[in-house]
C-alpha cells in the first residue's frame, strides 16, 4: 500500500502551472557600455551659481 502525502498533489499542480525556472541572464547582457563626451555630458551643464534651485532645503523652504 502506498500512500502519498497531500503535499505531493500540491507539488505536482505547482509544477504543471509554473514548470521550471528561466534561465540565467549573464551580468554582461545586463549591462552596456555607452561612450559619453568630452568631460562627462552630466558635468557639462552645472552651473554653481544657480546650482541651489536644484536642491530642497528645509531652511530655505521655511524662509529661514
Amino acid at each position: 500500500m502506498t500512500e502519498q502525502p497531500a503535499g505531493d498533489h500540491a507539488a505536482d499542480s505547482r509544477h504543471a502551472r509554473y514548470g521550471t525556472l528561466p534561465e540565467r541572464i549573464r551580468f554582461e547582457d545586463m549591462t552596456e557600455d555607452a561612450a559619453t563626451g568630452p568631460g562627462g555630458a552630466a558635468n557639462a551643464s552645472y552651473n554653481p551659481e544657480s546650482a541651489w534651485n536644484f536642491y530642497s532645503c528645509l531652511a530655505v523652504d521655511l524662509g529661514l
